[in-house]
């Protein structure tokens, strides 16, 4: 008689995140996701993709709101995440082996020689690798960066107040740096980590195998083998801890989430797209008019010369008294003091020098000025109005004057 074949052997799965920590990794992997597109588009604003997505999403304003939102999902993730942490700690008395410590240093050597040869077997780690809590330190860190600086950006009137005017700018740049930073990390090291060398499903699924528990984390295997992993408390010292907790969680809680909102809700800042206003100073006139005394006759000025083609440079043309304060309204928060793809256009001189890729005003020649060009496409992060382009054009096919 032939030998019944045996079935195969189902390798255990191992419970590795709960269903809360895969519900905080989506919010926070879609909030991050918001965050880099609609804040790489602010920090490029020239370039071709950035033009299109700020097309795309409807113009610079959604693109700001969506940012906000994005922010505020991320804030209010970090909130559950400590919360959801100090219960672990406290309640459950759950090692914090999030912890770095000087094993990791030793591990992460040990890995570095292994890699180039030189080592003869890879690092034993246990529940958390050397990896792993470089990139959630990494994560925490950005977090406070980013929180910090996008306050001072968010509301500078209250942030002037405590700090000199200086920090705005500099906030602004560590903002895009970190945000640079974190973003490159995660294509380079969490892709290539988590889902090109080894595709770990563990935060969809929530368990590993224990193929894959034997490969990246054995030493946390064997102590749940030796039954010493993941100690339940009693139901006594469980209902006690919890009566200690949660009175302190919901009072830390409501805190921050009130620290949240008046991040959100602070004030009005300039961020907001304001048109230009013209000030109408009110004229004394009297009401019995005083005689003027007679005056010689004025020889006749010449014909005003010709700009291009016909066209006189007429008085009552746009001038840069006209079209600097649209700039200074529109366009400095790019090209002021940051000088986006080179380009100033806070003074005369600067607008028609242009940027690093030339002039972006030609004179008597709007259809061929890159500034006009591209504002007449729309969608620009600093959008003029139908008005304000109109003054723009006529002041560059006027010649572009300064007086």
């Amino acid at each position: 008689m032939a030998k019944k074949k045996s079935a195969p052997v189902q390798s255990r799965a191992y419970l590795r995140f709960p269903f809360s920590d895969r519900v905080q990794h989506l919010v926070m992997l879609l909030s991050f996701t918001a965050l880099a597109v609609t804040g790489l588009v602010q920090k490029y604003p020239l370039n071709s993709v950035s033009l299109f997505i700020v097309r795309l999403w409807g113009g610079v304003e959604n693109i700001r709101a969506t940012h906000h939102v994005a922010a505020t999902m991320l804030m209010l993730i970090a909130i559950y995440h400590l919360i959801s942490m100090g219960y672990k700690v406290f309640v459950l008395r759950q090692r914090m082996t999030m912890l770095p410590s000087l094993q990791d240093i030793k591990d992460a050597w040990m890995a570095f020689t292994y890699n180039i040869g030189l080592g003869k077997s890879r690092p034993q780690m246990g529940r958390y690798t050397f990896e792993e809590k470089a990139e959630y330190w990494a994560l925490i860190w950005g977090t406070v960066i980013m929180g910090l600086t996008g306050f001072m950006m968010w509301n500078p009137l209250a942030t002037v107040k405590l700090l000199p005017g200086d920090f705005i700018p500099a906030a602004k740049a560590a903002h895009g740096a970190e945000a640079l930073l974190a973003v490159l990390a995660i294509i380079v090291w969490h892709m290539y980590g988590v889902h090109l060398k080894r595709f770990n499903k563990a935060m969809w699924t929530g368990q590993l195998s224990e193929e894959e528990m034997l490969h990246e984390h054995p030493l946390e295997l064997a102590d749940i083998k030796a039954g010493i992993a993941g100690r339940a408390p009693s139901a006594a010292a469980l209902r006690k801890r919890q009566m200690i907790y949660y009175p302190i969680a919901s009072v830390l809680g409501v805190a921050m989430l009130f620290s949240v909102y008046g991040f959100v809700n602070g004030e009005q800042t300039a961020i907001t797209t304001v048109p230009p206003q013209i000030a109408t100073i009110p004229v004394y006139v009297p009401e019995t008019p005083t005689p003027l005394p007679p005056t010689p006759t004025q020889v006749p000025s010449p014909t005003p010369a010709v700009a291009a083609e016909g066209t006189s440079a007429s008085s009552t043309s746009p001038t840069w008294m006209n079209v600097g304060p649209i700039f200074a309204a529109k366009c400095l928060q790019c090209h002021g003091d940051l000088a986006s793809g080179g380009l100033v256009l806070s003074t005369y001189a600067d607008a028609l020098k242009g940027g690093k890729d030339g002039p972006v005003i030609v004179p008597n020649d709007a259809a061929n000025s890159k500034l006009f060009i591209i504002q007449s496409a729309g969608g620009h992060l600093g959008q003029l109005s139908a008005e304000e382009l109109a003054i723009i054009k006529a002041w560059i096919e006027a010649g572009a004057l300064e007086k």
